[in-house]
C-alpha cells in the first residue's frame, strides 16, 4: 500500500493510521480470534505502515505520522481487553517512533478521541447491550457518554481539524504527544 502510494503520488509525506475494529466481551469469553484481529488491525497495521513510510520521510527530512489512538489509550474500560491493549500499545509505538525520528524533521503523534459517532462505535452497541443487559439508549447515555463530561459525541470534523494542525509547520515541535479530544473524559 505504501509503495503504491509512493509510485502514484511521488511520496508519502503524511501517514494517518486510522483503521480500527472493536469487540466487546468479558475477558473469560473474549474470542481468541477477535483478540488477534484487533491487535493486528489496531496496532500491528500501524507498525507496518510506519515501517514502510519512514525511509522516504527520513530521506526528504520531512513527514507527519498521526496515529488515531483513543481515550482508551489513556484509560481502560471493562469488556474491551484487546482494544485497550492495542491503543496503549499504539501510544508506546508513537513515542518510540517520535524519538527515533526527532532529528529528521518527522513528527509522530497520537490523536486520542473520546466517543466519535462512527460505524465502529455504532457496531459495538449491540455487544455492549448484551454484555451489560442494557437498552441502546442506556448504552449511549450510561456507557458511551457517561465518561465524557460534555455529554456529546466528538465530531469527525473536530478530529480532522486536529490532524490538519499536526500536519502544519506550526506543529513541527509537537512530537511524541498523545492529544486528547475527548470532551474531558481523561481529565479526571
Amino acid at each position: 500500500m505504501i509503495r503504491t502510494a509512493e509510485k502514484t503520488f511521488g511520496s508519502v509525506d503524511v501517514l494517518v493510521n486510522n483503521a480500527g475494529i472493536q469487540h466487546v466481551a468479558p475477558i473469560e469469553e473474549f474470542p481468541i480470534e477477535k483478540w488477534d484481529a484487533i491487535i493486528a488491525i489496531n496496532l500491528s497495521a500501524a507498525f507496518h505502515t510506519i515501517r514502510a513510510a519512514v525511509p522516504g520521510m527520513k530521506t526528504r527530512k520531512w513527514g507527519r505520522i498521526i496515529n488515531t489512538a483513543s481515550a482508551h489509550s489513556l484509560v481502560a474500560s471493562p469488556f474491551k481487553a484487546a482494544y485497550v491493549t492495542a491503543k496503549h500499545g499504539l501510544t508506546g509505538l508513537t513515542k518510540t517512533v517520535a524519538l527515533e525520528l526527532a532529528t529528521f524533521g518527522v513528527t509522530a503523534n497520537c490523536i486520542s478521541p473520546g466517543y466519535v459517532w462512527t460505524p465502529l462505535v455504532e457496531k459495538q452497541i449491540p455487544d455492549t447491550m448484551k454484555a451489560r443487559n442494557m437498552t441502546a439508549e442506556q448504552v449511549k447515555r450510561d456507557v458511551l457518554l457517561a465518561a465524557q463530561p460534555t455529554k456529546q459525541f466528538v465530531t469527525v470534523d473536530q478530529v480532522a481539524s486536529l490532524a490538519l494542525y499536526l500536519c502544519s509547520d506550526a506543529a513541527s515541535q509537537i512530537t511524541g504527544a498523545n492529544l486528547s479530544i475527548d470532551g474531558g473524559w481523561t481529565a479526571e
